[in-house]
């Protein structure tokens, strides 16, 4: 038999490009949101989910990345 937790927590942050012009670069969001992953150090990702909202510019993109510290076992 596996042996579960009764509850697993899971950290999160969320990034978005500024609003406006280029609100909609991919490639700036990733190289944001991986600056961000790499301050945080030694981490395990989980996963990483990216999201659009439709504005007068484009998509506004944004990511939200879902990791566990060493710590959290």
């Amino acid at each position: 038999m596996i042996d579960t937790p009764k509850h697993w927590t899971v950290r999160h942050f969320s990034q978005a490009n500024p609003a406006g012009p280029g609100c909609d670069s991919v490639p700036a969001l990733l190289r944001r949101l991986a600056d961000a992953i790499e301050a945080l150090g030694p981490v395990e990702i989980q996963d990483v989910v990216i999201e659009s909202e439709m504005t007068e510019h484009g998509p506004w993109r944004s990511g939200t990345v879902y990791f566990h510290l060493p710590e959290d076992g």
